[in-house]
C-alpha cells in the first residue's frame, strides 16, 4: 500500500499546481493580446469611420464645393442645384436607367425622389462610380459635350464612359449599374451638413 502524502508535501504539490496555472494563464494572455489589438480598430480606422461634419456655406448654384471632402476614405460630390436644374430633374426622362431611384441600397428612403437628396437645390454624393469605382468628373452646365451632344449636366466617368444625372442617376446603356450612392446625412444648420449620421437614428 502506498502511503498518504504528509501535509508538508501536499502543499508543495498544490503551491506547485497552483504556480503552474497561474503562469499558463499569465502565458495565455500575453499571447492574446497582440491578436486583441489586431482586432481592435486603429485612431485612424475609427477617425476614417466617424461621421464627417462639411461646410457648405461657399456652395453656389450651378457649383460643386471644393476642396472635395471625404467620408470613410471616399470623396463626397456636394453640388449646387440652380432653379432649372431642380425643374429639369423633376420631369420624366426615359434616358435614366432607375428615375425613380427604387434601389434603396443606393440611397436612405428620404432621398428617395426625383433629386434624391434632403434639400432639391443641393445633392450629395459619394463620388465612386458604381461600375469599377472611378471617380467621375463634375460638368454641371446643360451644354453639349463630346460625349454626349444632348448634356443636361451631371457627372461623367472618362474611364469607361459612365453618366449620371444631377441627381446621381445612372443613363441607360452605359457600363455603370447602378446610380451614384447617396450616404446617410442630415443638417446640422443651413450651412453646415454632417455626413454619416441620419436625423431618424442620431
Amino acid at each position: 500500500m502506498s502511503e498518504e502524502p504528509s501535509p508538508a508535501n501536499k502543499n508543495r504539490r498544490y503551491l506547485l499546481i497552483g504556480a503552474t496555472a497561474g503562469a499558463t494563464a499569465v502565458g495565455v494572455m500575453g499571447a492574446a493580446t497582440p491578436f486583441v489589438k489586431y482586432w481592435t480598430p486603429s485612431a485612424k480606422a475609427r477617425a476614417a469611420a466617424a461621421p464627417t461634419r462639411v461646410d457648405i456655406a461657399a456652395l453656389r448654384p450651378g457649383e460643386i464645393l471644393k476642396p472635395t471632402p471625404a467620408w470613410r476614405g471616399q470623396p463626397l460630390f456636394i453640388v449646387g442645384r440652380t432653379p432649372a436644374d431642380i425643374e429639369r430633374l423633376g420631369q420624366e426622362n426615359d434616358e435614366l436607367a432607375d428615375p425613380a431611384s427604387d434601389n434603396l441600397e443606393k440611397q436612405p428612403e428620404y432621398a428617395r425622389n426625383a433629386w434624391r437628396s434632403r434639400k432639391p437645390e443641393v445633392g450629395i454624393f459619394l463620388g465612386i462610380c458604381t461600375h469599377l469605382g472611378c471617380s467621375p468628373t463634375y460638368h454641371g452646365e446643360p451644354a453639349a459635350q463630346d460625349f454626349d451632344p444632348n448634356w443636361q449636366g451631371g457627372f461623367y466617368c472618362p474611364c469607361h464612359g459612365s453618366r449620371f444625372d444631377l441627381a446621381g442617376r445612372v443613363v441607360k446603356g452605359v457600363p455603370a449599374p447602378d446610380n451614384l450612392v447617396v450616404p446617410p446625412h442630415s443638417y446640422l444648420s443651413d450651412t453646415e451638413i454632417i455626413v454619416g449620421v441620419d436625423e431618424e437614428t442620431a
